[in-house]
Order: structure tokens, then sequence, then C-alpha cells
């Protein structure tokens, strides 16, 4: 897993609290932000956006992924998630593969309201992932 300095995991963790403040979550009321530090060492943030048609809901993970790439970064090194809950949230399976796309060997830290973390790579988290190779 890649290292990270304490001050890249602050930074990433209060990103994602950040993040999960401006979430859209009327029908679950459970906000959800994320932070993805790139290969270059940029930060960007994601918060979960719901919709009355819960099918076209987006998970803060992939917002904040999609938000790197659209600036042009597609090397994730580490992901922050963090939820307002007693245990930390993993990310969905949807949310794992779009990870394994960028950050193969990505550093998944979940965070929550209490010391509890996870904090994981993701061929713990999505072992077996499909990936490129797959479509050969």
């Amino acid at each position: 897993m890649p290292a990270l300095t304490s001050i890249q995991l602050r930074n990433l963790t209060t990103a994602a609290r950040k993040a999960a403040g401006k979430a859209y979550a009327p029908y679950s009321k459970f906000r959800v932000g994320a932070a993805v530090l790139t290969g270059t060492g940029r930060i960007f943030v994601g918060c979960n956006v719901e919709n009355a048609s819960y099918g076209l809901c987006n998970c803060a993970e992939r917002t904040a992924i999609f938000n790197a790439v659209a600036a042009g970064q597609k090397v994730l090194r580490a992901i922050v998630v963090y939820t307002p809950t007693s245990t930390p949230t993993p990310p969905c399976g949807a949310c794992r593969q779009v990870i394994s796309e960028f950050g193969p060997d990505a550093r998944i830290i979940c965070t929550c309201d209490s010391p509890k973390v996870i904090d994981a790579s993701l061929g713990e988290l999505l072992p077996h992932a499909f990936g490129t190779e797959d479509m050969q």
C-alpha cells in the first residue's frame, strides 16, 4: 500500500469530512464524503448525490474520482471515506470497481465519528477485480 505522510492523511481526512457536509442526501440522510490523493499529490473531493430515482444516485467515492479524472488526474494513490457513523463504512462494490480502474494499488481508509478506522488495500476489499487484462 502507498505510504502516506501524517500531513497527507490529516488533509485527506479533513477534506472528506468537509465534503460530507455538502452531500445531497434528502432520502437516506446518510451523508458521505470522500477525498482522493492522486499520483501527482493533488486532492480531489466528492460527496454523495442522491436522486428520487435511486438508481441515479452517485456515491462520494465515485464523485471524488470523477472530479480527479475530469481534471486530468488518472492515477489514485489513496482515498479517505468519511461517514457520520460510529463504525467506518467501506466503499460499495461499484465504487471499489471504479477505484480499481484508476488505483489498483490504492490505499483505502474509512473513517467515522469514533476512533475506529478501516485501513486496507484495494486487493483486500476487492480481490480478483475485473480489469483491462480481463478484456484481452
